[in-house]
């Protein structure tokens, strides 16, 4: 650890620290999505669900919800994969990363909400 933290300082101090990977940036960004995702689900839609029903329903929904997140986060993520070393490392891809990031994080975050919604949606008219 001691080896770890003294090369650190020294490429700090040369000016020679390590460029960032987009690549692992957005493998990094798409498992984290992945699990803020799938939390989400739980505690959002299947709580949600489970006001309208009695039935294994919400259960299987939420199998289904995560298994169809899973493709997109991998579009996402193939998208940086196939990089070459340097393009890896160029700063100018920068703006297309974050476009990319924010993008994946709205709907890690934000469809659950709106699955939650169209759930309510179709109970309430059922009703």
């Amino acid at each position: 650890m001691g080896k770890a933290i003294e090369e650190s300082r020294e490429a700090s101090a040369t000016g020679s620290a390590h460029a960032r990977d987009w690549r692992k940036a957005m493998s990094d960004n798409v498992a984290l999505a992945l699990i803020v995702y799938t939390g989400l689900q739980i505690f959002v839609t299947v709580h949600a669900l489970k006001e309208g029903t009695s039935s294994t329903l919400p259960y299987f929904a939420l199998v289904v919800l995560v298994a169809a997140i899973i493709p997109a986060c991998r579009w996402f993520e193939k998208r940086w994969k196939d990089l070459s070393d340097g393009e890896a490392a160029d700063e100018s891809l920068k703006t297309a990363f974050r476009r990319d990031q924010m993008l994946l994080w709205l709907i890690a975050i934000g469809l659950p909400f709106l699955l939650t919604g169209v759930f309510k949606a179709m109970l309430a008219t059922s009703a």
